[in-house]
């Protein structure tokens, strides 16, 4: 069948609709637990979102609290031997590359390899006033930012010449372990498609309905940037439970299984639609050891199938 399964770390977020009540009283102690199982029972990765300040109008739908993702990456690499660690997303625009760069060669070299990332432009406009990023430039910015962090991850003398960053004569060291550190890009408009078919080895949608993946998928390889490079594409059931703006509704595909068949049944139906990564995640969990018990029936019922 051929379809990844990753792990949903508890109390990364509090979106309401997605988070548990249980998951606020969730730390460091416990997310390292949950990513340990997660290496040990031979899930794929782990995902980190990002929101450096929420403001006030999207607290009701968007919540409050988010992790710094690179600071989080580092603490759950230390934590585990094998998980690739990702993001979900982190915010492109809002940090300069060379510190993205840095961050990211860091952590491959200290995991020996197991650094990942997923960008987005952002969405929230008074993120970027609170952090005096242009929000109208934010796509120009991310295009120039993507090129100069694989040229800083690339390159033995990078050099970069934009209008939002430039570099040369200049060492970046060390590099990451991997040959190719893995860049997915998220977001659903066609600007968002059209930057993944140049620069990302994957594509992680947000509000795409799981019916309209096939042609979106099209769209992306359609275009004259995309070279045939091997393409993931990440979806997570939990993604129908938001709108635009984490706003919730109700589809029932979203649903905790009842079964194993079941939840093969509806992997198997999203690797059909194109999908080759997915998660698992606390939605519906009545606790953290029903979410551990969850993981660890999955990995002996469902994953076997899956491969």
């Amino acid at each position: 069948m051929g379809i990844a399964v990753s792990v949903g770390l508890p109390h990364t977020l509090e979106i309401p609709v997605m988070t548990q009540p249980w998951e606020r009283a969730v730390g460091g102690r416990e997310m390292a637990r949950v990513a340990r199982l997660a290496d040990e029972l031979g899930y794929a990765s782990v995902f980190v979102p990002e929101h450096y300040v929420v403001p006030r109008k999207h607290w009701e739908f968007s919540g409050r609290y988010y992790l710094h993702a690179a600071t989080t990456q580092a603490f759950l690499a230390g934590a585990t031997e094998r998980l690739r660690i990702n993001t979900a997303i982190a915010i492109l625009p809002l940090v300069n590359p060379i510190v993205t760069a840095k961050a990211l060669a860091t952590l491959d070299f200290l995991s020996g390899g197991r650094a990942m990332v997923t960008f987005g432009v952002g969405w929230l406009e008074g993120e970027f006033e609170a952090m005096g990023v242009p929000f109208r430039e934010r796509g120009a910015i991310a295009e120039e930012y993507l090129g100069a962090i694989r040229t800083l991850l690339r390159d033995d003398e990078p050099r970069f010449e934009g209008r939002h960053v430039s570099f040369h004569d200049i060492a970046f060291e060390p590099k990451p372990v991997q040959d190719h550190l893995p860049i997915w890009l998220g977001g659903d408009a066609n600007p968002a498609l059209r930057r993944a078919a140049r620069h990302a080895d994957g594509w992680m949608p947000f509000t795409t309905d799981p019916d309209d993946l096939p042609a979106r998928i099209d769209y992306i390889k359609s275009q004259p940037d995309y070279d045939g490079r091997p393409f993931d594409v990440c979806y997570s059931l939990g993604a129908l439970l938001l709108r635009d703006g984490h706003v919730p509704q109700h589809d029932p595909r979203a649903e905790q299984p009842k079964s194993a068949a079941e939840l093969v049944d509806r992997l198997g139906w999203l690797a059909g639609q194109g999908v080759t990564h997915t998660s698992l995640a606390p939605l519906g969990m009545p606790s953290l050891e029903a979410y551990l018990d969850h993981l660890r029936w999955a990995a002996e019922e469902v994953l076997p199938a899956l491969r």
